[in-house]
């Protein structure tokens, strides 16, 4: 996890994304880069506006919050003493950049961090997660409301069999390997024909990775509430999971981190 991409604007959960983001350029000594994130101009305007006034009044929002979002960027790496430059260091560094293209961007970094989507106009915007999903073929931590003290020590993979859930373990391999624990749950009710939960285990004890298993009896909550309140009782910092094979995770202030 070298290279680290911060989808950046001016909103209340961005300094905990921020910070997450730096606790993992932290243990991997990565480079973090910002860059805003711009609200789309839509393609009709209603006709009692007039649609040169509405054009420039949007991309001057953009421009607007594209400043705050950089000034909010580099003060916060400032403020913690985080060097910018793009050579390998033996600490984090930054950079900033400006994008068009909010997944393409993406797909050159090891790891997109991001603030949970909610309904807060002011974002974190589910179309912007669902772009860098989609569009970057990357991994993606979804940072809580609250930043934790630390990610990574206590991991828990959803396994439910899927070729998702095979990427997402993939790409969270840099953090299995740095773990205190790995634990792997399987939900009866929430698998697809696949390699079990044993034999992911075989995976990763030739990895040099020791994981336990538990099963679980699906009931009539979702799964993705089932995983958040398993990964609470086990005390773990981070949760992997393959997007979208099950229903989304359920939003929760008090949920660990998640690696898509």
């Amino acid at each position: 996890m070298k290279t680290i991409l911060v989808p950046t604007e001016p909103n209340a959960r961005m300094r905990s994304t921020l910070e997450t983001a730096l606790l993992v350029a932290r243990e991997f000594k990565s480079y973090i880069e910002g860059f805003a994130v711009r609200v789309a101009v839509p393609n009709v305007v209603a006709m009692d506006v007039a649609p040169s006034g509405s054009l420039a009044f949007l991309e001057q929002e953009n421009t607007e919050a594209a400043r705050q979002s950089r000034e909010l960027f580099e003060d916060f790496m400032r403020e913690h003493g985080v060097s910018r430059s793009r050579q390998p260091q033996n600490a984090p560094t930054y950079g900033w950049r400006i994008v068009d293209l909010v997944g393409h961007r993406g797909r050159v970094f090891d790891l997109i961090v991001i603030g949970r989507p909610s309904d807060d106009p002011d974002g974190p915007h589910m179309s912007t997660f669902e772009d860098l999903l989609f569009e970057s073929g990357r991994p993606i931590l979804l940072a809580p409301p609250i930043p934790p003290a630390h990610i990574g020590r206590n991991v828990l993979i959803a396994w439910n069999c899927s070729t998702e859930q095979a990427r997402a373990t993939a790409a969270a391999m840099p953090f299995l390997a740095r773990a205190e624990k790995v634990t792997i749950i399987a939900i009866d009710a929430a698998t697809v024909p696949g390699p079990s939960a044993e034999e992911m285990v075989e995976n990763l004890k030739l990895h040099g990775i020791e994981a336990d298993t538990i099963a679980l009896k699906g009931d009539n909550r979702t799964a993705g509430s089932v995983i958040l309140d398993r990964a609470r009782a086990l005390g773990c910092d981070l949760v992997v999971k393959g997007a979208y094979t099950q229903s989304r995770l359920r939003q929760s202030s008090a949920a660990p981190p998640v690696i898509f």
